[in-house]
């Protein structure tokens, strides 16, 4: 097992491309993964288990290995997948109904629901990351909590023989550092190796969006055909080449896999279970056709706590949207708002929100409409529902001129309040369940976990000169890509330049206060900036932007996905040489 072990993905989230197991198996891997949980997919899941209490995993999943499992068995290939959720032994226990013969292991150990009581009882507060206020202040109930677990569970399991390894609440970089653990035979302290793996795995761990899927330069995929999922050949040293089955379409660039690197962190100390990937440390190479390099990267001992995922139900919501046409916009819908909240109850929160898409003597009627989109929420799920959207379709004959709305009412939907917290990880064990009936303890090692000095990075890139020539204004998206997403309740985006030159512009302009004013909805916001020289990148993390997290955000883009175009729409005034 010397050389690079070939562990591919079939899914980026619990609903992806359903046929990506079987077209992952047309070429040669060693190790099926797939991530398919999130913060909100855990709410997801709760909400199928309270209704049966045998569900409560990714019912896709299985379906899949319906199709593949018996082939993957017949080549050798292990399958990896955190699709077990809030119940992976009952999903273990389907996939023995469907293949008796597989070997079959299962870890648990990351639910701490049925114990949250008993910890803060011990003194642990689950004190808020993002707010700083403890858990025992929310005041709501706690439906699931989820620490999130490393790869040596994982790696345990594959020793002990197994085929498939389902997992619950593993961090999404951990499908890959456990099977590289395992292959290479690492050490629980081989940082670099280990944080090499962690830099794959989160290049990998969203699919396509690593082979051209939401890229920023459209013009450089010239094969336009649904994107080949990614898969990372990890080293024996922790390097990796990333890559995807000849044929398929798509691209893997150094752009691409930029982008994915970027993809939802904070700091470039990437914290995991396992070790600190310091991915300020990466450094990227085109080493052929659809295929990038990551080497250098540096790691160093995981932190002292776990994170922990908790959702709370926070009660229940509904969102209609009136579509307003042609002429004064803004008083028809005003009249919409009087006529509408003089027939409701009082909310716990309502949210109206205005969005002009409208234009002046527009060429065709829909280039003429706004939206007036309107948000409740209360713990009353009846004045949530058809009280609401009820009221709001009684507008149509006594509204505004041109009245019509984009769905017919509907009734309320209960929403999490997303919470995040950390634990020691000393007091979380993963416990494998192995295929004989068996259970092994894994726990963590005590080796220092105390914060440490970044490792020195590699040679750093020289910074170009920033070039001079006349100003000119040209949309910021000209000189960087970008790629944003939800951290909880923040959002981040990571930006990177076209050219170093374009680097130097970027590093030197794009402070702080510059991006609250290209994105004015940080205003008031705290907004954190890292820089990733090696990337040509600059990371931003915007606290707040998405509070209480994604399933409770009124915001109509409630995962961040378009803030980096919007972004990179905005314009700036740039020396003319750089263009």
């Amino acid at each position: 097992m010397n050389r690079p072990v070939r562990i591919a993905n079939c899914s980026g989230f619990y609903g992806d491309h359903f046929s990506a197991a079987r077209e992952m198996l047309d070429g040669p891997i060693d190790v099926l993964t797939g991530d398919y949980l999130a913060e909100l997919t855990m709410l997801i899941l709760w909400k199928a288990r309270r209704k049966d209490e045998s569900l409560g995993y990714a019912t896709t999943f299985l379906r899949q290995m319906q199709d593949v499992l018996g082939t993957c068995l017949e080549r050798g290939v292990k399958v990896v997948a955190n699709a077990g959720g809030l119940n992976p032994g009952g999903l273990a226990a389907k996939l023995s109904e469907l293949a008796p013969n597989a070997q079959i292991a299962y870890l648990t150990g990351d639910d701490l629901a049925p114990a949250i009581k008993d910890l803060q009882a011990e003194g642990h507060e689950f004190t808020n990351l993002d707010t700083g206020v403890p858990l025992a202040k929310a005041e709501l109930p706690v439906v699931t909590a989820n620490a999130y677990l490393g790869g040596w569970g994982i790696a345990a399991a594959l020793q002990a023989g197994a085929d498939v390894v389902i997992c619950g609440r593993v961090t999404d970089a951990s499908l890959v550092t456990g099977p590289a653990s395992w292959w290479h035979g690492w050490a629980r302290d081989d940082w670099d190796a280990l944080a090499g793996a962690v830099a794959a795995g989160h290049v990998i761990e969203c699919g396509p969006q690593a082979t051209g899927g939401n890229y920023s330069f459209l013009d450089e995929i010239t094969d336009r055909r649904y994107p080949g999922f990614p898969i990372a050949e990890v080293a024996a040293d922790g390097s990796s080449v990333i890559t995807k089955h000849e044929g398929t379409g798509g691209l893997v660039s150094a752009g691409t896999v930029t982008a994915q690197l970027l993809y939802e962190i904070g700091e470039p100390a990437y914290l995991n279970p396992d070790v600190t990937a310091h991915f300020d440390t990466i450094a990227l190479e085109q080493a052929g056709p659809d295929r990038v390099r990551l080497a250098g990267t540096r790691g160093s001992p995981p932190p002292a706590g776990l994170k922990v995922a908790l959702n709370m139900l926070g009660g229940y919501r509904n969102t209609m949207t009136m579509v307003i046409t042609g002429l004064d916009i803004e008083a028809k819908a005003e009249h919409a708002r009087q006529l509408l909240f003089a027939r409701l109850p009082e909310y716990e929160e309502t949210n109206v929100r205005l969005l002009r898409f409208d234009r002046p003597d527009a060429p065709a009627n829909e280039l003429a409409t706004a939206h007036l989109r309107v948000t409740v929420k209360d713990q009353d799920e009846r004045k949530a529902g058809r009280v609401f959207s009820d009221a709001i379709t009684e507008l149509a004959l006594a509204g505004y001129a041109g009245f019509h709305t984009t769905t017919p009412p509907a009734g309320a939907s209960a929403y999490g309040v997303y919470w995040p917290a950390l634990i020691p990880a000393h007091l979380v064990t993963q416990q494998v369940h192995l295929p004989d009936g068996s259970t092994m303890a894994v726990r963590p090692e005590n080796h220092d976990r105390r914060p440490q000095a970044a490792p020195a990075p590699g040679p750093q890139p020289a910074e170009a000169a920033l070039p001079g020539g006349p100003p000119a204004q040209v949309p910021l998206g000209r000189l960087c890509g970008a790629r944003s997403g939800d951290k909880g309740g923040n959002a981040n985006v990571g930006l990177w330049a076209v050219s170093p030159a374009a680097y130097a512009w970027l590093r030197r302009h794009l402070t702080v206060d510059r991006f609250r004013e290209l994105l004015t909805e940080a205003a008031e916001l705290q907004v954190d900036r890292y820089e990733l020289p090696n990337l040509l990148a600059l990371n931003f993390v915007v606290h707040g932007l998405l509070a209480p997290g994604v399933s409770a955000t009124t915001r109509p883009d409630p995962q961040a996905k378009g803030l980096g175009e919007y972004l990179r729409s905005r314009v700036v005034t740039v020396p003319g040489d750089l263009l």
